[in-house]
């Protein structure tokens, strides 16, 4: 019944977030503007989503050198089958299949397989931090014209962008070798927080640890934070190209600023960020950038389904070559030790 009650108050929220979007947006304009995006830049933005899954698999390898060799395609499976499960399953499911779907075809330790994803979001943290702090610091005068009191803002928060993440970097760094004292922080931690909680903030503790176990040279914590940046580059071109597909006047830098309004967005947990990814996506264009309602809406309907389609039909045809569907990818989700025990 709890389960239940879970999906549908996800349900729920999107609905509600999509109704948020398109309120005040003329539908029958919607559609017109829909028809008018141009097909070459919509079809490289297509081009570009497929870039960055590769990617990201290419630097998955990196963070799983440390455990053992690994192939490409085997990385690239995982990983197109782990973002197609976020989209079709609750919770970010695709975060524990991925490593699953690796374990089936590589011989590495299976909980430090799991860890490494741990490690990725910080990464993807840091990189995003880092592009955004970037363009704020350095935006020309012609986009801080157009509202003043709004680009102080926008700059506002690169700044503190930039010291969260030299601060993140230098704990990061700090904390790599000493395992025992990340221990300690989360031990803290728990003792304020209700058992439930304590329990997951203490998982997560013991991912990381192991993740930091996983890099253990110099130059593979550069080569991993170094791809990181094309990674977002590429899905910042993604997000210039659809919005220049609907005439949106967003810069391809300037789309470091959308790109980060849509993290905020993806983090929002409903299936496939579902409303927080259209949402934010209209926020940023609109408050932004000028863009009429209806040039928001329709460019963000398009973003959400070059972001998210692609990868997920190509996942599905991966799911199909393993043999797993979305009930035995939703039991291996709520067990995740399922997949340590098959991989022995």
């Amino acid at each position: 019944m709890r389960a239940y009650l879970r999906v549908m108050l996800v349900v729920a929220l999107a609905l509600a977030l999509l109704a948020w979007f398109v309120r005040g947006a003329d539908l029958a304009a919607v559609r017109a503007e829909l028809a008018r995006g141009r097909v070459d830049l919509l079809l490289l933005a297509v081009g570009m989503t497929l870039v960055t899954y590769a990617l990201r698999s290419w630097r998955w390898q990196y963070l799983l050198a440390g455990l053992g060799p690994t192939g490409f395609m085997n990385a690239f499976r995982a990983t197109v089958i782990g973002f197609a499960a976020n989209f079709l399953l609750p919770a970010r499911a695709g975060e524990l299949i991925r490593p699953y779907v690796l374990l089936r075809h590589e011989s590495i330790a299976a909980s430090s397989a799991f860890a490494t994803v741990v490690l990725e979001r910080v990464f993807d943290m840091l990189a995003v931090l880092i592009l955004f702090a970037g363009f704020a610091l350095t935006a020309g005068r012609t986009f801080g014209r157009s509202d003043p009191g709004l680009f102080r803002g926008v700059q506002a928060g690169g700044v503190m962008a930039a010291v969260a993440t030299i601060a993140v970097l230098l704990t990061f760094f700090l904390l790599s070798g000493r395992p025992e004292a990340i221990r300690r922080i989360s031990n803290s931690v728990e003792r304020r927080l209700p058992v439930r909680l304590a329990h997951v903030v203490d998982g997560l503790a013991e991912r990381f640890v192991m993740g930091l176990g996983a890099v253990r040279h110099p130059k593979q914590w550069l080569v991993v934070f170094a791809l990181s940046f094309p990674l977002w580059m590429s899905i910042a071109c993604g997000i210039w190209l659809v919005s220049r597909a609907y005439g949106i006047d967003v810069g391809y830098f300037a789309s470091f600023l959308v790109m980060t309004l849509l993290v905020v967005g993806v983090a929002v947990p409903t299936p496939g960020a579902i409303g927080g990814f259209h949402e934010f996506y209209r926020i940023a264009v609109t408050s932004f950038f000028g863009a009429s309602t209806e040039k928001a809406v329709s460019a963000g309907i398009v973003l959400h389904a070059v972001s998210f389609v692609p990868v997920t039909l190509l996942g599905i045809v991966f799911m199909v070559r393993e043999g797993l569907t979305l009930g035995s990818m939703r039991r291996l989700a709520g067990r995740p030790g399922a997949a340590e025990e098959e991989s022995r």
